[in-house]
């Protein structure tokens, strides 16, 4: 490297250094901030949710209950597909982008890590991305996500309780289902009767 792109390198580095200090002082306050909120807690447990985008998605999405189901959430995060039809001919293109953009990059971030580490997910992402490519899927995932996240706020339980419910809902689902399921499975009646 010649001295004057060594100098410059040098130089750009120390610009950095005060952005650095001021990024970790702001962590430093995020964390704790959030260190006695409930939900960044209990969205924290679901794999791939980090700080950021837990803070991002409580105060994005609070207060839950003024969203009647999970496609509202969709629509109000901007994961929700744009359609273009006319008569009898559906076209449906892609996702309309109009709500947070920060949210929709924190969730797929997000997404990126818990396919590695959900299997449910991880299922999900492969069948898309082997039908519709790598993009489209880790989009879906993202939106996945996102609702998984909101049932998690609406109802107040934590991953291993939505694990549980997805599991029992499953079950229930193929008449296999044991005694003991809940209530109610991720916002819906356990059983038809209900």
């Amino acid at each position: 490297m010649s001295p004057v792109l060594h100098w410059q390198r040098e130089h750009w580095l120390q610009l950095m250094e005060p952005l650095n200090q001021q990024l970790l002082e702001t962590m430093v306050w995020f964390k704790a901030q959030s260190k006695d909120d409930v939900c960044i807690t209990r969205l924290r447990t679901h794999p791939g949710i980090g700080l950021l985008t837990s803070l991002c998605i409580v105060h994005t999405l609070q207060p839950v209950s003024r969203f009647r189901n999970t496609r509202k959430v969709a629509a109000y995060a901007g994961f929700d597909p744009i359609e273009r039809s006319s008569g009898e001919r559906k076209c449906f293109l892609g996702i309309s982008k109009a709500g947070s953009r920060l949210l929709r990059y924190l969730l797929v971030e997000a997404a990126q890590t818990a396919v590695r580490k959900d299997e449910d997910l991880k299922r999900f992402y492969q069948r898309l991305a082997d039908r519709r490519g790598r993009p489209k899927a880790k989009v879906a995932a993202a939106r996945k996500l996102l609702i998984r996240t909101y049932i998690m706020l609406r109802d107040e339980i934590d991953y291993a309780e939505f694990r549980h419910r997805a599991v029992a809902a499953r079950l229930a689902r193929r008449g296999q289902g044991p005694s003991n399921v809940p209530e109610v499975l991720i916002g819906q009646p356990a059983s038809p009767e209900q």
